[in-house]
């Protein structure tokens, strides 16, 4: 099954587009197991709002990479990919084809391009004084201290410019002199997942979210690990948690993480396409494509 570098098959594609099912299939039938790439699957106790696969699914198929960490024990990308990378190996070594699946892209790309990334934890004082700021200072604040990442990044990208900014303070280099690649002696298959109706599909989720148990899932969170956690601020959990605190409307907060979460699919698009360029599968028979791809790369 190997060519002199091991596969390493990847479905990559949006949130909301079906890659967990579609794994699933295309696992079952070549008879691999999953590597899941999200930055959020990897907690505990978060799994309705970050569309973790079910107990049933994964008792189908094993999947690798999640419910690693609490959520109070956050992992940054250098973490996760020296983790990552130790059980791809494994598969490696076992002659198993490791299959990764997911919409995380950085995450996804510090494994299949080997992207230095520095060894900064996240620094929450301090991305509390830069949100603080606010986004127009720190991206004139980035333009000096790190010319090369401002001209990379979007000027709207908040959350990659404190990235950079925290870099920076926390090991006083430019988080642009610190990333290169060192690509893995692997060969990659890269398979991309879309959706014509993909915003119907994220207002589904997203409603079905929220309707099956994801604001007591929220408040079991707030429970044990206090309101102020960090992951309660991403998409889905925030608004859920503005429906207990601060009595938000439940058909507004379904509103406003489908708004959320549209944008931060539009940015995983071109993330795909412009970082990755993977074979899109053909939406009228995913799994047929999907075999009939990976069979080509095997034969």
């Amino acid at each position: 099954m190997f060519t002199s570098q091991p596969l390493v098959i990847v479905l990559m594609g949006p949130t909301a587009s079906g890659k967990t099912e579609l794994g699933i299939e295309i696992a079952s039938h070549f008879n691999i197991q999953i590597h899941n790439i999200d930055s959020r699957q990897i907690y505990r106790s978060m799994d309705i709002g970050t569309a973790k696969p079910s107990q049933s699914q994964q008792q189908k198929i094993k999947h690798f990479l999640i419910d690693i960490k609490d959520p109070t024990n956050p992992m940054n990308v250098k973490q996760f990919q020296e983790f990552a990378k130790s059980s791809i190996d494994k598969e490696i070594k076992n002659k198993n084809i490791p299959f990764l699946v997911g919409g995380s892209g950085l995450y996804m790309n510090s494994l299949i391009k080997g992207f230095f990334v520095p060894n900064v934890p996240p620094q929450n004082l301090l991305r509390k004084q830069f949100e603080k700021m606010g986004q127009k200072k720190c991206w004139d604040l980035l333009t000096v201290c790190d010319p090369l990442s401002a001209k990379k990044l979007n000027y709207a990208d908040q959350v990659r410019t404190i990235r950079a900014l925290e870099v920076f303070y926390v090991s006083g280099k430019p988080l642009s002199s610190q990333q290169f690649q060192n690509p893995p002696p692997w060969k990659i298959l890269e398979l991309g997942l879309d959706r014509e109706n993909l915003k119907e599909r994220i207002f589904q989720r997203t409603k079905n979210m929220f309707n099956n148990g994801l604001i007591e899932e929220t408040q079991n969170i707030i429970n044990d690990y206090g309101s102020d956690l960090t992951l309660l601020d991403t998409i889905g959990y925030k608004e859920a948690k503005d429906v207990i605190i601060d009595n938000l409307k439940i058909d507004k907060a379904i509103e406003l993480a489908t708004t959320k979460t549209i944008q931060f699919a539009k940015r995983q698009k071109t993330w795909f396409r412009n970082k990755n360029k993977p074979i899109w599968l053909n939406n009228k028979n995913l799994l047929k494509d999907a075999i009939i791809k990976i069979e080509s790369v095997l034969n």
